[in-house]
């Protein structure tokens, strides 16, 4: 474990609103400061920054901790990660940790990772270059009509096609072999390690720090996975990164281009479309969407034409839009990506099909005559159908009031029978709205499906309890005090598993260094945490005081006490029932 004293400093120094505001635009309410969650899509600010507790809670998704705590989630790190990171933005140096301050290595650091990941990406650009090693490379980026500059621009590489020379190069400059392996450059067989990337051209991951996080890997020739990209590392999680945002984050002025593949993007920076980015071989995410948010308005897709690229499409509008983006889509005649366009009608064809680009609700109606015969009358309606589900689903009235007017001029219908259709559909989705609404109440109030706490729908006034008494206790130390220094309770007097081990953490810091928060991440999940600040947050919003506290803990240990007769009544009653049997 990190010492205590280096963490409370850290975090005495790191003041969490300016901290948070780097990633989140906070608006101030009452004491404390509110904002679009960055780890959900909302349109409505359910994140919270307490400034008093040095705490942030979202009501929406239920993410909550400290400074430390956020930026472990918000940028995929291990707790000690974290807090290296936390330091360096503060500058603060932080002391050597060994066995000897308690501090104890559980795998490689993300600092080993990006060390390596620079290693290795100059070794594949000198072997791209090497004469005899690189020439498949070479030849490869030539027939696709790459310049030199735009190589080296990108940082283009190439893996030798067998054995391990990527490893023995990064043994030779001090890295061990499981740290090579755990950063994704090798595995492990019975004859020993060799090497992930083979024979492919490298195309390094540059986050928007500089630094190189990963890399994507692409064969030659037909062998398969066509691509093979660096899996989650303590420097990369592909659903929080893109390609070449780096560079893209200084030209979206007019939002960025949205595209599949690392070929296209770099075509499309190479013609002069600097804003053009890739999802790292995944479809898009929420959190990539909310990333693109924090430097753009728009977002242009352009996917390919086939089938597939269009379906991708659908998904990626729905995310971008749910992260406050406006989403158009590029429809590319003749060709099936951007870089078969280029290269066959040049840049300036590109750029007409980019100012002719499609809005969602165009891009659906377009869709959605092409799926039907409109000569028919029965496929007719259905097309109809489904574009007045589309437009009861949009949020905006003077929005549905346009696409009204626009669906019945192009189906050649009446404005008054789209619209009655329309207010049809929105009744409809209203009341399975409240019926879900409804039923996600029963499930909260009940505990069922709760995955953090599963023991919480065995004796939801128990678990309610608990969690009462525990928010108090990490709201303010003196009820944590009285309660462990007065023998008030024990982790017995808890009935879920969560609460004891909670209970358990904080009266082990008690009679040792004082019981703080700042330290639960060590000893329990995210989830966890997060969960122990929903307490706190949900207990600041009520009455406090110490009458309170002692009947929520009488109260507590009455009900504990009521459950565990319960379940021994219950056992009394299934043994005469196998003696009855017997």
């Amino acid at each position: 474990m990190i010492p205590r004293s280096i963490i409370d400093d850290l975090l005495a120094r790191c003041d969490i609103e300016t901290m948070i505001s780097s990633y989140v635009t906070l608006k101030r309410t009452g004491t404390n400061q509110k904002g679009l969650c960055p780890f959900h899509s909302e349109r409505t600010p359910s994140f919270t920054v307490y400034p008093q507790t040095q705490s942030y809670y979202c009501f929406g998704c239920g993410a909550g901790g400290n400074a430390i705590d956020f930026i472990m989630r918000i940028e995929n790190l291990d707790f000690r990660a974290a807090v290296e990171q936390l330091a360096d933005r503060s500058g603060i140096t932080l002391p050597a940790w060994d066995d000897k301050t308690g501090a104890k290595e559980t795998g490689v650091s993300r600092k080993r990772v990006l060390a390596m990941n620079l290693e290795a990406a100059r070794f594949y650009r000198s072997m791209l270059f090497d004469e005899q090693i690189g020439s498949a490379g070479r030849a490869y980026f030539q027939e696709r009509g790459l310049t030199g500059s735009t190589v080296k621009h990108f940082g283009l590489g190439y893996a030798p096609p067998s054995g391990n020379r990527t490893m023995q190069h990064l043994r030779s400059l001090g890295f061990g072999e499981e740290e090579i392996r755990q950063a994704y450059f090798c595995g492990k067989s019975e004859r020993g390690y060799y090497d992930y990337f083979r024979g492919r051209v490298m195309f390094p991951i540059i986050d928007v720090s500089g630094n190189v996080i990963a890399f994507g890997g692409r064969v030659l020739d037909d062998t398969k996975p066509k691509y093979l990209n660096t899996s989650d590392t303590p420097a990369f999680k592909k659903s929080r990164n893109l390609f070449a945002l780096n560079y893209a984050k200084s030209h979206c002025e007019n939002g960025f281009i949205l595209c599949e593949g690392y070929m296209d993007v770099i075509a499309l920076h190479a013609a002069g479309f600097e804003n053009a980015i890739a999802t790292l071989g995944t479809a898009i995410t929420s959190e990539q969407a909310r990333l693109l948010k924090k430097y753009a308005d728009r977002v242009m897709i352009s996917y390919d034409s086939d089938e597939a690229g269009q379906k991708a499409a659908n998904r990626a509008i729905n995310l971008l839009e749910e992260a406050g983006l406006e989403a158009k889509v590029i429809r590319i005649p003749d060709a099936k990506d951007p870089d078969e366009f280029i290269k066959k009608f040049g840049a300036e064809k590109f750029r007409q099909v980019l100012a002719g680009s499609q809005s969602k609700f165009d891009y659906m109606l377009s869709n959605t005559k092409a799926r039907y015969n409109l000569e028919i009358p029965e496929e007719k309606i259905k097309a109809i159908r489904d574009a007045c589900r589309y437009i009861a689903g949009v949020y905006s009235r003077v929005e549905r009031e346009i696409y009204i007017t626009k669906t019945a001029e192009v189906f050649g219908v009446g404005r008054e029978s789209i619209l009655h259709d329309v207010e049809s559909a929105i009744r409809q989705n209203r009341r399975e709205a409240e019926k879900k609404r409804k039923g996600e109440l029963v499930r909260i109030t009940s505990g069922i499906g709760d995955k953090v706490n599963p023991d919480y729908a065995r004796r939801p006034k128990a678990a309610r309890l608990e969690e009462d008494v525990l928010g108090m206790m990490f709201l303010k130390n003196e009820y944590a005090e009285k309660a462990v220094r007065d023998n008030l309770l024990t982790a017995a007097d808890f009935f879920t598993d969560l609460g004891k081990r909670l209970f358990a953490y904080a009266e082990e810091a008690v009679r040792g260094e004082g019981f703080s928060l700042s330290m639960l991440s060590e000893a329990f999940t995210p989830d966890e945490v997060s969960r122990a600040y929903r307490m706190q947050a949900q207990r600041a919003e009520l009455p406090d005081s110490e009458e309170i506290f002692l009947t929520y803990v009488k109260e507590l240990k009455n009900e504990v006490k009521t459950a565990a007769s319960s379940v021994s009544l219950e056992e009394l009653l299934a043994q005469k029932r196998n003696q009855n049997k017997g």
